[in-house]
């Protein structure tokens, strides 16, 4: 099998402002990569550039994808390892555009291996349910949005915190107040806090039964991560300390902190996944799968290789629930509340929507 052409879109999706410690995104920076073959098979790949945190924008994704498709026209895209290889080659880091080529290839392995992608990696289905983020507001105003979410069903929230630490003291405590005790609260820093303020709002917070708190500090502290670990009563996840597997084991060797976020457009794709979560079978560290602000193109292939992980025992993909205007996917991951499920179809089976790909700015490279 032989690689025959590349499409590259700029797959822009409107959405309501969602606002983070380290700033605000009016739209969804998406790139679509769609991988056609000599045998008539093709895959899809999505990846949401979320600069503030991985580096790169819908601008630089479609300029490192152009020079990325021309690597591997008339290759064979079974080759996984091989043609990650060639983007390594060509170009370090760019995860989060290396990530939608890695896509497209597994969503093509998987449909000429005639099964869906978390058999083809080896998964078998089992109940997965996502939490809900709520973006960086008022106390009032995440409350609020708190209480909306568990009227609806939602059973775990995740709190956005980062921006003043007495006020994100008091945001999660209006939550709580809001919620009662029986939606778990998960929270997120984004890099918001010193490792003082993150001692002393992880101390105000040990009464408010926290699941865990993702990223506290800068990765520029991630020397006094275990520190912080050893002196804090709430559990730590690292998220923006952690790309890849060589990360993931100096984050576990150092005890550094107590689960792993995955999120491929951190790790570059699926590949790479695989490797953290590697390092976290051997040492028994449980993991989260996450996301940016995918479709459900994307959002389909994280579950397919969440159900393939078993030590990803958190779900955190409500990306396109966080106020995605449109949704331009065909089949892929459903919604049953908060429950998700994958198709069985072979590959990832989720299709963009013809319709909306025709507003989308595009290349063909062959």
């Amino acid at each position: 099998m032989k690689i025959s052409r590349i499409e590259l879109y700029r797959f822009s999706i409107p959405m309501e402002p969602f606002v983070i410690a380290t700033g605000t995104m009016h739209f969804a920076q998406n790139v679509l990569v769609r991988i056609y073959t000599d045998k008539g098979i093709h895959g899809n790949g999505e990846c949401s550039a979320f600069p503030m945190i991985v580096g790169e924008t819908q601008e630089t994704c479609l300029a490192m994808a152009k020079d990325f498709a021309k690597l591997w026209i008339g290759k064979d895209p079974l080759e996984i390892p091989e043609r990650m290889q060639d983007l390594l080659a060509y170009a370090d880091h760019n995860s989060t555009i290396k990530s939608a080529f890695d896509m497209a290839l597994f969503d093509i392995a998987s449909k000429n291996a005639g099964l869906p992608l978390y058999q083809f990696l080896g998964g078998h289905k089992r109940t997965i349910e996502t939490d809900m983020t709520i973006g960086i507001d008022t106390p009032e105003g995440m409350a609020s949005s708190a209480l909306k979410y568990k009227h609806n069903g939602c059973r775990i929230i995740k709190i956005k915190l980062g921006k003043h630490v007495h006020d994100d003291v008091e945001r999660v405590k209006q939550i709580r107040a809001a919620v009662g005790d029986d939606v778990a609260l998960r929270l997120d820093a984004n890099q918001g806090w010193s490792f003082d303020d993150a001692l002393f709002a992880l101390g105000a917070l040990e009464s408010q039964n926290i699941e865990f708190c993702e990223q506290p500090m800068r990765t520029w502290y991630d020397d006094r991560l275990p520190e912080l670990v050893l002196n804090s009563p709430i559990k730590i996840m690292a998220d923006e300390s952690c790309y890849h597997h060589h990360d993931a084991r100096k984050l576990i060797s150092t005890k550094s902190c107590d689960y792993l976020n995955i999120k491929f457009a951190k790790s570059g794709g699926i590949l790479e996944a695989q490797k953290i979560h590697g390092e976290a079978l051997q040492y028994g560290m449980e993991c989260m799968i996450g996301s940016m602000l995918e479709s459900r193109l994307a959002l389909t292939a994280n579950l397919h290789f969440a159900l393939a992980s078993p030590k990803v025992v958190f779900f955190d993909l409500d990306t396109c629930l966080l106020g995605h205007l449109v949704d331009p996917i065909v089949g892929g991951l459903t919604y049953n509340g908060y429950l998700l499920d994958v198709p069985d179809s072979p590959g990832i089976g989720a299709e963009p929507d013809p319709k909306f790909l025709e507003t989308c700015e595009s290349w063909v490279i062959q």
